[in-house]
């Protein structure tokens, strides 16, 4: 991509899915579980609503990462894509025992699958991902990618198509997150083969009549699923997803244009790395230190409109605050555990100048 699509509504797009990851955390983890009192449904309203982004926060995410990855991945020549899988590899591997420790002494009563002995933590590093799974799954897409660059995209799509509908339908074994591996790689792989496509929709004009219609839509999809318990008939899913998807790219290329919001979003959308590894463990601090406040506290329908939205930001700022601590001491391997490889000699290149 060039500089101002880097910089432009792509970016956007991971800033606003960062943000509705944590949201959703935030909201299921740790808000439902507060002692409302006086809130008229809003707790439940949060959760509703976020409950419907569902098909929407990490399709986007995956088609996003596969336009980011094409370069690398469809190239005829030899890449080091290899590299890449590698360090997400051991990125997941790494902050999986970092996460299953430290939750253990920031939020034992936190509400979020981690293991509790050896073997729990053995599954969560193969086949039952934990919350981190975004990791395992991109590693694996990049190894798919590479593998299926010969195949025709008329056949590749259906056939991932058709795997992710299955995934959707419930077909898989209840294991953590592996049914979100499968489902999600087929909007990676459109990201990889319709980048052009993509960005087209994020190029066409008026945006905002597309923007409204697609969003429209897919509202619309939501409430006829609902209506019609459809949720796991067969490609059901990933088709609402799909539509959500399209609004997505869609909205995020109008609010690209609008510069006082597309600026943080761009900038949120640039670390999102940090924030998804780290942002649990705040949370779960947040989660310990607000159950200890007294109860009568969280009464009232205001405090329950905007608690959700302001641990998110609470939770983000401390992420990339740990990060920044981090990088500062020198711990950059947490982040980049391939940089701990040992450094190849130049000396011998140099001797025969």
């Amino acid at each position: 991509m060039s500089t101002r699509e880097r910089e432009g509504w792509p970016d956007v797009v991971k800033g606003v899915c960062i943000i509705l990851v944590v949201l959703w955390h935030v909201v299921v983890k740790h808000s439902s579980h507060l002692p409302w009192s006086g809130a008229d449904g809003i707790p439940q309203l949060w959760t509703l609503v976020s409950a419907q982004l569902l098909p929407l926060r990490m399709p986007l995410f995956f088609l996003v990462s596969g336009m980011f990855a094409a370069g690398v991945v469809l190239a005829p020549e030899r890449t080091r894509l290899g590299e890449r899988a590698l360090r997400l590899g051991l990125l997941y591997v790494l902050w999986v025992v970092i996460q299953t420790f430290a939750l253990a002494v920031a939020g034992p009563e936190f509400d979020t699958a981690r293991a509790t002995d050896l073997g729990g933590l053995l599954l969560n590093l193969t086949v039952s991902p934990t919350n981190l799974w975004y990791l395992l799954a991109l590693a694996l897409y990049l190894v798919i990618g590479r593998i299926t660059r010969g195949v025709p995209t008329a056949v590749l799509l259906p056939v991932a198509f058709a795997i992710s509908a299955i995934a959707a339908a419930g077909a898989l074994p209840d294991w953590g997150n592996l049914w979100q591996v499968v489902q999600n790689v087929f909007f990676f792989l459109a990201g990889l083969r319709l980048r052009p496509q993509v960005r087209r929709l994020a190029e066409r004009r008026p945006g905002r009549r597309t923007a409204v219609a697609l969003a429209a839509a897919y509202v619309a999809g939501l409430v006829l699923v609902s209506l019609l318990d459809a949720r796991e008939w067969f490609g059901v899913w990933t088709l609402l997803s799909t539509l959500a998807v399209a609004a997505g790219v869609s909205i995020c290329a109008l609010v690209d244009r609008w510069e006082p919001v597309a600026a943080p979003l761009r900038w949120v959308g640039q670390r999102t790395l940090p924030i998804y590894v780290i942002h649990m463990i705040p949370l779960a601090l947040v989660d310990r230190m607000l159950r200890d406040v007294d109860g009568w506290v969280f009464s009232g329908p205001v405090l329950a409109v905007i608690e959700p939205p302001l641990v998110v930001a609470v939770v983000i700022a401390a992420s990339l605050g740990a990060h920044a601590l981090l990088m500062r001491a020198g711990a950059r391997a947490l982040f980049d555990p391939l940089v701990l490889r040992p450094v190849r000699s130049r000396t011998g290149s140099h001797a025969g100048r």
